[in-house]
């Protein structure tokens, strides 16, 4: 079983490598933005939570986001593997999710971190909400507390599993198969 966290900021290209190495590895996606919606679509309580935070361009408590993850695990058998996209978020959620999936028998395999330029981000983010219909999409300033969050609060993450030997950086401005190929050459190493 490969458990991948795919790491990177917003708008670094995580969902469209996703999507890609599902395909191809028949993994199972888990994207926490993906759960919050779900939860809020449905109406939950934990989703309601979830989207204001979002809305904020802030993080979600890790109570509410393990809890999330931990049932879309159980739900979901016979699976080749997770993709972990955009989570975990903090070195505090990385230690949960070790812990948990610990506890179904499970690990990471190794997080595959896409690296782009600042500008980059803020441009894909930009041309994503012209058809995303998500709010921190489309402002400014939304953007750049998202990026900033990231920076301050997620890239330590990248420490905790680079001292796990599980870390491998790819630049991901390119071609975008070009970037999965590079993607898939770490993953054939797990």
């Amino acid at each position: 079983m490969r458990n991948i966290v795919l790491f990177g900021p917003p708008g670094a290209g995580k969902g469209t490598q996703s999507e890609k190495l599902i395909k191809k590895y028949g993994l199972t996606h888990l994207s926490t933005g993906d759960l919050f919606r779900k939860h809020l679509g449905e109406g939950t309580e934990l989703g309601k939570l979830a989207q204001k935070y979002m809305n904020e361009g802030r993080l979600v408590p890790d109570e509410v986001v393990i809890g999330m993850v931990e049932e879309k695990i159980a739900e979901t058998e016979n699976s080749q593997g997770f993709i972990f996209d955009g989570f975990p978020r903090t070195t505090a959620q990385a230690e949960a999710l070790d812990k948990m999936l610990e506890s179904h028998n499970m690990e990471i395999a190794g997080m595959i971190a896409l690296d782009v330029p600042e500008p980059v981000l803020k441009e894909r983010i930009k041309e994503r909400g012209k058809t995303s219909g998500r709010v921190d999409d489309q402002d400014d300033q939304k953007i750049q507390t998202r990026i900033k969050v990231y920076l301050d609060e997620t890239l330590p993450v990248a420490s905790y599993y680079e001292k796990q030997g599980k870390f491998t950086n790819i630049y991901g401005v390119g071609e975008i198969d070009e970037i999965f190929n590079a993607i898939c050459e770490v993953v054939d190493s797990f």
